[in-house]
């Protein structure tokens, strides 16, 4: 079968070939949100096959298996691994127009050397040979990364995490960087069954009772402190939409005693609006005094399939896009009231909704003050939309309304080591729009700037974000 990832892989001229190859393709990757494990990492994680690479924990390859009619025992199910990898090949293999498509041959060319797609046909023949490259030890976690030219990259780590992974990977001979990330939604979420639970984990490491929301702050200080100690330099948040309000007529204080008094209490909207509005403020000014960065990830449904919810839990792949809403009121209202106190963080600001592309990137220049290149961004394009159209339409609207050479570029948002790939996927895309205009006359092929903005979007502008 004839080559599939050739250098001319998605770069459509020579211009955008030589600008990939010149420029991008070298450069260290700095991984500034994933969902790699760090007790991977302090171990040194062997792989016995590739399904455990794979299929373990990804689910777009999972939404992908199920649209394809396989059953669930071959995707999260007790199915062997190898009948698991084989079921994966009939599902991709005419997978046209999804990027898990070009992803899993990325990554077989990479690590691998494997050039021909992956069909069920060349499936068995696949699968004995990254067997024998995994059982050898070559693709371990730290060796993956080392290929891969990984200088640095952030877990995402609950504020409870006594960050001991960190410590011993931190004492290895790992010269990539692994730092942790500050990701607080169990604490911000009080409507969640887990959260008086979890509140008592909280209150467990930092050795102190939780009765009132200075106490709460005083306790997440503590964390924060911990957590900055081990490098953190940025936080991230997940939520469905932004929680903000003024003037109610309750207090986070006022929420915070209910819930601890009665767990299966019922809050009202303008109670959750009040606690969230709350710990955000507090968060986003301990941020900025930090020199943090703070990333917004909105849009998204999570676990709308309870049958699936219960089979496989959370994170199986029924997670979907939330339908456009006024995104706007809340955040400025956020941004407005930080900045009024000089107390603005740098933010990073994620839609999972791609019709909010412009709506971000117009409201990002409205709190840009000069002070530091690209401190309020669009980020990059995430989950449902980090694939090619969604990652051009991500940066057409950035080039329509701000300044592209600011960006801070692309991130694996990934629980696999494998896909630093999307590193290269994204170079390429880059690379490709660049390489079009200049050929088309719409900017000059000036390398000394051309040079400098891929240079800063695919490295330096994460690596500075971080302070590496």
């Amino acid at each position: 079968m004839k080559r599939f990832i050739t250098d001319h892989f998605l770069l459509e001229n020579n211009t955008a070939l030589n600008l990939y190859n010149d420029y991008a393709k070298d450069l260290p990757i700095v991984d500034y949100h994933c969902h790699i494990e760090s007790s991977e990492i302090a171990e040194d994680k062997h792989y016995e096959n590739i399904a455990q690479l794979w299929l373990g924990g990804d689910h777009y390859k999972w939404r992908l298996m199920r649209a394809s009619g396989i059953d669930e025992r071959y995707i999260t199910g007790d199915a062997p691994d190898k009948e698991k990898f084989m079921m994966w090949a009939r599902a991709v293999e005419s997978a046209f127009g999804n990027p898990l498509y070009h992803w899993t041959n990325l990554e077989l060319a990479r690590y691998f050397d494997i050039d021909e797609p992956l069909t069920v046909l060349n499936a068995e023949d696949i699968w004995d040979k990254t067997e024998k490259i995994l059982k050898s030890g070559k693709l371990t976690a730290r060796s993956i990364m080392k290929m891969s030219n990984v200088e640095a990259i952030c877990t995402t780590d609950d504020p409870a995490d006594s960050l001991v992974y960190h410590e011993q990977i931190k004492d290895s001979d790992l010269t990539s960087k692994v730092l942790p990330a500050f990701r607080p939604d169990n604490i911000v979420d009080i409507e969640k069954s887990t959260f008086t639970d979890y509140l008592k984990k909280l209150e467990q490491v930092a050795g102190r009772t939780v009765k009132s929301i200075d106490d709460l702050k005083e306790v997440l200080v503590s964390r924060l402190d911990h957590f900055e100690a081990h490098g953190c330099r940025i936080s991230d948040h997940g939520t469905e939409y932004l929680w903000y309000g003024k003037d109610l007529k309750v207090s986070a204080d006022d929420v915070l005693a209910k819930r601890i008094a009665d767990p299966e209490a019922d809050l009202t909207r303008e109670e959750l609006t009040a606690y969230k509005t709350d710990l955000m403020l507090f968060f986003a000014r301990e941020y900025a005094r930090r020199g943090w960065t703070m990333q917004l990830h909105f849009g998204c449904k999570r676990n709308v399939n309870t049958v699936m919810l219960n089979k496989a839990g959370i994170n199986c792949g029924c997670d979907t896009i939330t339908g456009a809403f006024d995104i706007v009121t809340p955040l400025a209202g956020y941004m407005d009231e930080l900045n009024s106190e000089s107390l603005l963080p740098k933010m990073i600001i994620y839609s999972l909704n791609p019709v909010d592309n412009t709506v971000i990137d117009t409201l990002c220049g409205c709190f840009n003050d000069g002070s530091v290149p690209g401190k309020i961004q669009h980020g990059a394009a995430w989950w449902f939309n980090d694939n090619l159209s969604g990652m051009e339409d991500q940066l057409k609207s950035l080039c329509n309304q701000g300044s592209l050479p600011v960006f801070v570029g692309m991130l694996t948002d990934s629980r696999c080591f494998l896909s630093y790939t999307r590193h290269e996927y994204f170079r390429r895309i880059f690379c490709n729009m660049l390489g079009v205009e200049i050929e088309r006359g719409r900017f000059p092929e000036d390398k000394r700037v051309v040079k400098d903005i891929i240079e800063r979007v695919c490295y330096k502008n994460a690596r500075d974000m971080l302070a590496l």
